[in-house]
């Protein structure tokens, strides 16, 4: 595997420059002409670090973003689920009915899947709270 261009002092003092303007690490990137990965390591190097609240900001709301949509879609597979139980209870053959019995049943079971995964993080969130208690950590 080849060598990467050497970095030069020039880029190390550019570097410390913008960081200290508060540019982010691909503005940075970009301003200099390099790659992230090589801006991280000149930053590491001369023991800088990014302001990571945009980025922890940014996280925390596609978490929530994607809790609501999760919400959304066991909602839909819970319709679906009665839709296809009414289908069963309607069906004029024996065959349809086990098809949509059957498909109500992945229903179900999708719709429950779904709600464990948010149940489970609240229950986690639960359990550190009370380990922080009885330990007197905060």
């Amino acid at each position: 595997m080849a060598a990467g261009r050497p970095i030069t002092p020039r880029e190390r003092r550019r570097v410390a420059e913008l960081h200290a303007q508060g540019k982010s690490r691909n503005a940075i990137a970009k301003a200099i002409g390099r790659a992230q990965s090589t801006v991280t390591k000149i930053a590491a190097d001369l023991d800088l670090s990014f302001d990571r609240s945009r980025t922890e900001a940014a996280t925390e709301a596609r978490q929530t973003d994607a809790k609501a949509r999760r919400v959304q879609l066991a909602d839909l597979a819970l319709d679906d689920a009665h839709a296809m139980r009414r289908r069963a209870l309607d069906s004029d053959t024996g065959r349809d009915a086990r098809d949509y019995a059957a498909a109500y049943g992945v229903f179900i079971d999708r719709h429950l899947r779904l709600s464990e995964v948010d149940a489970d993080q609240q229950g986690l969130a639960a359990v550190d709270a009370w380990l922080r208690g009885i330990t007197g950590a905060s």
